[in-house]
């Protein structure tokens, strides 16, 4: 089927100011805020793209390796005549894998929040997949789902790779959980979840040598510059971002390096020389409190894949 740009579809968004009053209403809190989804403009998703071919991050190629090597597994527990949903259009190198193994696959419909990112997304795969069936859908999958159906209402199987899952507090990270079981129709969902493992190593994965974890993180600041006529000082900002072994999870912040003072949307912000904006956090899960969370949200576990040190995790959930 031929694909082309113009038919990317929009899901119902929010107002066209929200990145704005997100960042208005974040820096006005106490202690400082900044959404983790605004990461992902198309400079954050390629400097995200960066960051996953890192030695210190682990997680993309671990998950890779799983999904290269059980893929066969994963395609018959999916079934045929699937539409693979993909929540967040991330990796290509990892979707390839599943849309080579599925049996009879009907469709793929990446859903990202950066239109540009999924336009180059639908580039490739189109040339590469003449004949499947793309259906690419601008949204925000942090929001209510309602994706459209296809003639004959095919099954779902949801991809949820990266763990992005654990951007998302425990209550929040359910709360997705079950908008995904409701969006897949019955559906399973196929999610990659990083583990609980020794601190020094999840430090060096968030804490790079090459520094390119920083410039994704003040991306947010440069984003703001450029789209809303913000006057950060990238400079006048440094990347952190702790380990809190008592929560398991990392914790992102950008640290202001100097007193000084921001406009933003016609408001000004004070800083205080040490303070920090909170921007974003990666919870860590065993294996079992991901299946138990998993289970609370309405999916029952099947099966779960792991490398041999266990830094990371794949899991099939199926709706009940």
């Amino acid at each position: 089927m031929d694909t082309t740009l113009a038919r990317i579809s929009h899901l119902p968004a929010p107002a066209e100011g929200s990145f704005a009053d997100s960042l208005v209403a974040g820096l006005a809190k106490s202690p400082k805020e900044l959404a983790c989804k605004y990461f992902y403009d198309e400079a954050g998703s390629r400097l995200f793209d960066q960051i996953c071919e890192l030695p210190e991050y682990y997680q993309t190629r671990t998950e890779t390796a799983l999904l290269t090597r059980y893929a066969p597994e994963i395609a018959a527990l999916m079934g045929p005549g699937m539409e693979i949903v993909e929540f967040g259009a991330g990796s290509l190198r990892k979707v390839r894998i599943l849309l080579d193994a599925a049996q009879d696959l009907r469709a793929y419909t990446p859903l990202d929040i950066s239109g540009g990112y999924l336009g180059e997304v639908v580039r490739a795969l189109a040339a590469e997949y003449p004949a499947l069936t793309l259906r690419p859908l601008v949204g925000d999958f942090t929001l209510p789902l309602s994706i459209p159906d296809l003639p004959g209402n095919p099954r779902r199987a949801g991809f949820f790779p990266g763990s992005t899952i654990g951007n998302f507090k425990p209550d929040a990270a359910m709360a997705l959980l079950r908008r995904m079981r409701g969006a897949l129709n019955g559906g399973g969902l196929l999610i990659g979840v990083d583990l609980v493992k020794d601190p020094v190593r999840l430090h060096a994965a968030y804490n790079d040598a090459n520094g390119v974890t920083a410039l994704f993180n003040k991306n947010l600041l440069a984003r703001a510059n450029h789209e809303l006529g913000a006057d950060f000082d990238l400079d006048g900002f440094a990347h952190y971002a702790p380990y809190n072994a008592m929560a398991h999870r990392i914790e992102m912040y950008l640290v202001s390096l100097k007193r000084q003072s921001v406009s933003l949307c016609g408001q000004r912000f004070d800083f205080a020389q040490g303070e920090a904006v909170h921007t974003e956090d990666s919870h860590k899960y065993t294996i079992e409190s991901f299946r138990e969370m998993a289970c609370r949200a309405g999916f029952n576990p099947r099966a779960v894949w792991t490398d041999e040190d266990r830094l990371f995790s794949l899991h099939w959930l199926e709706s009940r």
